[in-house]
């Protein structure tokens, strides 16, 4: 029964939107930083649309008159373009080596299992298994807390640039 996940989905496209915003503030503050420097820009693309994405799939998700299979199809095509801005900005920025703050595999390897587990639930709503909601939900709330830690890393890199 989709309508019990609405108060989940409120509140987390509500704090991922705030999210977006203040680092989008942040990034606007220190914009000749983050692009002189592969790393940053990277993180910040990869920053903005994960939070993006958990925003998008939370209205995606309150949308009235649309059922699980409906939501499932919608949900994967927006985590599969998410997961490819994700890997391909991290595999960049790791090449690039500009900075090395928090780039390392674990981080890489965690980021990917949340998005891949998005994907998953949206092909389990598309097979009609309601536990589709439940993986979306526990990967979102991880994914939300990688977020958190890529910001703040973002800003110890920028930091860091600054220092020099």
């Amino acid at each position: 029964m989709p309508e019990q996940w609405n108060n989940f989905f409120v509140m987390v496209g509500g704090g991922s939107a705030a999210l977006v915003g203040l680092i989008f503030v942040a990034m606007s503050i220190n914009h000749e930083i983050i692009l002189r420097n592969a790393t940053h820009k990277n993180r910040a693309i990869n920053m903005l649309t994960g939070f993006s994405a958990i925003f998008m799939a939370s209205g995606l998700a309150l949308m009235g008159n649309q059922t699980p299979e409906m939501l499932g199809f919608a949900w994967l095509v927006l985590w599969l373009i998410a997961t490819v801005i994700f890997v391909r900005g991290y595999v960049i920025a790791i090449r690039t080596g500009m900075s090395s703050v928090g780039l390392n595999a674990p981080r890489l390897a965690g980021g990917t299992l949340c998005y891949l587990a998005e994907v998953l639930s949206a092909v389990l709503l598309i097979l009609g298994c309601g536990s589709g909601f439940y993986i979306a939900a526990v990967a979102i709330i991880v994914l939300f807390a990688f977020l958190i830690s890529g910001a703040w890393l973002l800003m110890i890199g920028i930091y860091e640039d600054l220092g020099k």
